[in-house]
Order: C-alpha cells, then structure tokens, then sequence
C-alpha cells in the first residue's frame, strides 16, 4: 500500500463520527466559560465557537473551573454571547509540511498569507507541539555554522545545532542582524519566527531585508502584535514545528525567532486569563515553564538526523539585560549576542557589543590559532575600553601603559572590522584573515 493511500487512511480514521456541542456560559475579557462538553476537553484540546451571524471562533482550552471549561480564542470575539454553541474540534493541532513550503509566508494556524495559493500537504502529520529529542539519543555539537556576519564569526561562533539569544532594545537592529543571518548563512534552510511583530516591518523584513535569495530557502511565519495571544504563542510553536520537519529530513536548519520575549508576554496573557497568580514582574509561573520547553526544542538531532541551530531575539525591557525573560533565557540558550544600545547611536552596525558577548561552544570549535587570535582582539577591545573615558577626555598619556597605546592603535581598525552593511557577506576564511592582518599576525 503506498504512502498516500496509508495517510488518506489515517486521515479519515481520525474524522469524529459523533460531533459534540456544549454552549457558552459566561465570558469575561478574553476567557469564554463553556458547559456541557467538559468531560471530553483536555487542556490543549480546540474547539469552534459558533457566533451570531454563523461565525466560527477558534478557541482553545486553557484550564477548567467549577465544572466549566475555560477557553481562549485565536480570534477576536466579536458576536459571542451567552448561549452560543461550542463544537469540539481536533484534541492535538498537526501540520502536513512538505519542502514545497519552501519560500511561503504562513500564519501561526500553517495557512498561507502570501497570496500565493493554497500549500501543499506533506504525506505525514505531525504535531505543533512536541517534546525535545530525549537528551542521552542526541549527538554532540557539530562544527561551525558560517553567517556572514564578521562580528558573529569572529567572536561569538556558532556550531550546528547550538542554541544563541540575541539581546536587545527596541530599535538596536536586531531584525537587520537576523535578515544578514537568514540570507547569508550557510545551512541548508531557514525557519524564521516573526512573533508579535510590527504589521508595517512584515512585507519590509520579507522584501527589502530578507529578499528572493533569503526567502527562497526560507519558511517565514508571521503572527503580528494586534493577533490574540494564543495566535502569538502559537507561532512560536509552529515556528519549531517546520523547524523539526526540516531536522528529521536531514537538513542543517537555521532557526530564526524574533522574539522570545513577546512569546512570554503571549503566555503571561494567556496565564493570566486562565487565573494564574502573577509572579515575577507580572509574569505567572507557566512563563518560565513554557520557555525551555519551546527552546529545547532546538538543537542538535538523534543520530542520522539533521539538527537545528538556534538563533532566538530578546527584547530586553528598558534595556535591563537582568529583568526576568532576559534571565531566564540567558540560562538556557547556549550564549548570548549583546546589541547595544550606544554602539548604535554612534552608527556602528550590527551594533555586537564583543566584550558582553559569548558562545559557550566557540572554544571547542576553533583551533588554538583562532582563539588565540580572538583572545588577542578581545584584550585591545577591552583594554581601551577600559581607559575610554581617559582617553576621550585626554587625560590619558601615551606611554604610561603599552598595552592600552597598543589598544589605541589598533581600536580604529577593529572598529571598522565589526561595522558590516547588510549586503556585505564575510566567511569564516576572510573574517580571521582580515583579523590577523589587522592585528599584525601571520595568517595560514
């Protein structure tokens, strides 16, 4: 029996033969209250509000209380009232990906939104939300994972199948540096997660940022800030989703998520809706239970299978690199890249702050010249740094110190170094040599 008349099968056997309708009895803000089909919901379970004027809403099942079911809709709620009918729909989400999913746009729910027509349905279903490969049946770390990003080659390496946060404010560049990343990497293919994005900077990230060449070996799924908080934690799940599909395929997968932060706002709406005590900052307990389970999802594959390299944007409130998400996802992800703030006022892109920024699995990736060298940069970087104020004031006197006059030599060269336009690409190879021949050191 070949595959496809296997899968038509397994689809039919899964259509209810018994459709279930309970009714709403209560809605307060965004949470609906439904009796009457409690028994048969679990918590995740999907459900279709049926609203005035025929309009179906779909709901899901957050949690239950005094016999009732407590649902939160992907959709506004305009036209549910007291007496709707609740029809239950599918227990656990799936989506069918295929590569032909390749170059679309999609919504958090895998429907096209780029005009495009309709996407084609893979042989196999596989669910939006699973669990992380079992850490002992996982291989290790591959080997270096090209960007075209200088900064990002040079000091804060990727291997294959690690896991980077990219801190920063508001408006630092970090969609700009994910767009380089996403066109100029050198995996096989890109998943990339617009979260709670601007609807204005969609089509821009899409047309001017990533381009033909970027969306052509891309699947970008977009769920913008004006949508529910469950189509926003949504997203992010789909987001691994195709990402996984890709991974058991064999590919190398660049995953690209901006941003965990408005992840965790989603789930801190959802959490609170559902009567969870606020926590930290306002955010309830779920928030920090739901991040590892989303970022774990990353990484390297089970043997045989590809793996995927995680590249994940944190908004950082007020630009406090301590407030709650920024720390808890700092101690999951494998390193952290640091946009900041005042490198970019001076005009200097991408705006990688070298010195706050680290990739736990760099060391073991680069042979002893690489990291000499690195090692090397870094210490005139921090060395200036160190005495800037003295020196921008010209308090500082030449010869007191030879390292920071060595420092002062060389911080021009390195400035220039780091600032990289967006259609500029640098490998690994051009990024060391231009390095040493900065720094005055024979290169291989």
């Amino acid at each position: 029996m070949s595959k496809d008349i296997t899968t038509l099968i397994n689809r039919i056997d899964a259509i209810p033969t018994v459709k279930l309708f309970g009714r709403v009895v209560g809605v307060q803000g965004l949470l609906i209250e439904v009796a009457g089909i409690e028994g048969h919901l679990s918590v995740g379970a999907r459900c279709n509000v049926i609203a005035r004027g025929d309009r179906h809403v779909l709901c899901e099942a957050v949690g239950f209380r005094d016999g009732h079911a407590l649902m939160l809709p992907f959709a506004p709620l305009e036209g549910v009232g007291l007496g709707c009918k609740v029809e239950v729909g599918d227990a656990q989400p799936v989506i069918a990906p295929t590569t032909e999913w390749l170059g679309r746009v999609i919504n958090a729910l895998g429907e096209p939104i780029d005009g495009k027509g309709p996407l084609p349905s893979g042989n196999a279903s596989r669910p939006v939300r699973s669990p992380p490969p079992a850490a002992h049946t996982r291989q290790r770390v591959g080997g270096k994972l090209d960007l075209g990003i200088r900064s990002v080659n040079a000091f804060a390496t990727l291997c294959q199948g690690q896991r980077m946060g990219v801190f920063a404010g508001s408006g630092v560049g970090k969609s700009t540096l994910m767009s380089m990343a996403a066109r100029y990497t050198s995996a096989d293919i890109s998943v990339i997660g617009l979260i709670g994005e601007r609807g204005r900077e969609v089509q821009e990230f899409i047309l001017d940022d990533l381009g033909e060449e970027g969306l052509a070996r891309s699947v970008v799924v977009v769920a913008t800030s004006d949508e529910a908080p469950l189509m926003r934690r949504q997203a992010a799940f789909m987001t691994l989703a195709l990402a996984e599909f890709f991974r058991d395929s064999g590919k190398q997968v660049l995953c690209l998520m901006d941003s965990i932060t408005r992840f965790a706002m989603a789930q801190r709406e959802i959490g609170l809706a559902a009567g969870e005590p606020p926590t930290t900052k306002g955010y309830p307990p779920t928030v920090f239970s739901e991040l590892p389970k989303l970022l774990e999802r990353a990484g390297p594959g089970e043997q045989g299978r590809g793996s995927i390299t995680g590249l994940f944007t944190v908004l950082v409130d007020g630009d406090d690199h301590n407030e709650p998400i920024a720390d808890a996802a700092r101690g999951i992800l494998d390193g952290h890249i640091v946009l900041d703030r005042a490198i970019a006022e001076r005009g200097r892109f991408p705006a990688v702050n070298i010195l706050r920024s680290i990739s736990r699995t760099m060391p073991g990736c680069n042979n002893e010249n690489e990291n000499l060298l690195v090692s090397r940069a870094r210490r005139y970087l921090a060395a200036y740094e160190n005495m800037a104020e003295m020196i921008k004031l010209g308090a500082y006197r030449k010869g007191s110190n030879a390292e920071v006059d060595e420092a002062i030599n060389f911080y021009a060269p390195l400035e220039d170094f780091l600032r990289q336009g967006k259609e500029e690409h640098t490998d690994f190879s051009a990024s060391y040599s231009r390095l040493a021949q900065i720094l005055g050191v024979s290169w291989p």
